[in-house]
């Protein structure tokens, strides 16, 4: 079989990926109004609840108007569904969970909506989502992206979750290990379903293609090296990001064993741990091949997914990985620490990258040699593979996924709630749970 070129690995991506496909619609909850909360809407979000303002009654309710943690830029406005704003000028993680309370009751009992659906059990307004849904006795479906090894566990708190779960009629979840966890939790294995963590793979794939077209001017622009691998993340702890350079170190002599010329690294983002990269990257002697442009808005990402060779992503604790997404959808093979949500799910070992263990530099080094070392073509056969894989993954796969959790919480019979959940509840939402 001959090599292929890009444009036409981009015309078999774009062909085979499925990115168009036209998956059926849920007839039974056409008719509903969902309301789906949110910390903030960003550009993940709002992809998400577009396409499924396409096959029901959508109301984005959005706890905060503005984020302590992460800085992305507003995302205004809706397409295809409603959206309000609970709190526009504050993030509600930093309110009094009696003020959260008392207006997310506020706002529900304004919408009215027929079902309810809450991130998680840790956040001050989705619990108060839940104590509005049993006092008015309207069905909730929880949305998790927690897996059973993500965080270390207590009994007490895992006897909180499970009644925190009895209270939902159903949940949308990430993955594989995720739907695993709630089952382990208590939910029914059947009122689970996939889908959560979407993006807009149409956007990364058409944006990530047009930058490779102009792939000169556009290196120019942003001093980007001819070769590279990127990362991308907050510079925190449990990212993982001082390893990565000390693993980057180890591929780079491993490289000229081999004699083989080794790719640059750029490192996207910020954070507490800027200083400590800053002086790991100094004392390695790596200063002129690792790369840190800094943190990036959303429509300058695929300039650096488009011109990149491959990504990384190293953490030794994350939920899903949605950057692993938006890497696959341009195009680029991955190298994903297996203790990423999407790991299990995303990447299929030696098709479209591989996992490892994010303890082990030498691993990681040795693979990013392997990657090295693939003639063009094969890597960009990896590429098209990422693109197939990401493609069940989209939006449409939230929309489907939301929509069957709707139906199964809205035909299940919904269960009383005992005087102890109730209790339980109460308590909740006069305090902050880190589950």
């Amino acid at each position: 079989m001959r090599n292929i070129n890009r444009a036409e690995a981009t015309a078999l991506s774009h062909n085979v990926s499925g990115l168009k496909v036209i998956r059926p619609r849920f007839r039974g909850v056409s008719s509903l109004h969902a309301a789906v909360l949110f910390h903030r809407v960003g550009p993940y979000h709002f992809a998400r609840l577009r396409q499924s303002g396409r096959q029901m009654k959508v109301t984005a309710v959005e706890l905060s108007g503005v984020d302590e943690t992460y800085a992305w830029d507003d995302v205004s406005g809706a397409d295809g569904f409603n959206r309000v704003t609970v709190f526009e000028h504050a993030d509600s993680r930093t309110l009094p969970v009696g003020k959260v309370r008392d207006r997310m009751r506020s706002m529900l009992d304004r919408l009215q909506p027929n079902v309810v659906v809450v991130p998680g059990w840790s956040d001050s307004g989705a619990l108060a989502a839940l104590k509005w849904c049993i006092a008015r006795r309207v069905p909730a479906v929880m949305m998790s992206e927690t897996t059973a090894w993500d965080h270390s566990r207590s009994p007490v708190r895992e006897w909180v979750k499970r009644g925190i779960l009895r209270l939902c009629s159903s949940a949308l979840v990430g993955g594989q290990a995720h739907a695993e966890y709630l089952v382990q939790l208590g939910m029914p294995s059947e009122s689970v379903f996939l889908g959560y963590d979407a993006i807009d793979n149409e956007y990364f794939f058409r944006e990530a293609e047009a930058n490779r077209s102009r792939s000169t001017a556009m290196r120019m622009r942003y001093e980007l090296p001819e070769k590279y691998f990127l990362a991308s993340a907050r510079f925190v702890e449990q990212k993982n990001l001082l390893s990565l350079f000390r693993a980057y170190g180890r591929y780079r002599r491993l490289c000229q064993e081999a004699f083989q010329k080794p790719w640059d690294l750029v490192l996207l983002g910020d954070g507490e741990l800027q200083g400590s990269l800053l002086d790991l990257r100094e004392a390695l002697g790596l200063t002129e091949f690792i790369h840190l442009p800094g943190f990036k808005q959303y429509p300058e990402l695929p300039v650096f997914y488009g011109l990149a060779e491959a990504f990384i992503h190293v953490s030794t604790t994350e939920p899903w990985g949605l950057v692993v997404n938006e890497a696959m959808a341009s195009g680029l093979p991955v190298l994903v620490s297996d203790r990423c949500g999407c790991a299990r799910d995303l990447v299929r070992n030696g098709r479209n990258g591989f996992t490892f263990d994010p303890y082990d530099g030498d691993r990681l080094a040795g693979l990013m040699s392997q990657l090295t070392g693939l003639e063009m073509g094969k890597r960009e056969a990896m590429g098209i593979a990422s693109q197939e894989i990401i493609s069940d993954w989209g939006p449409q796969r939230f929309a489907d996924g939301l929509a069957q959790a709707i139906e199964s919480a809205m035909s299940g019979v919904r269960p009383s709630v005992p005087a102890k959940q109730r209790l339980l509840l109460n308590l909740l939402c006069q305090y902050r749970f880190a589950g």
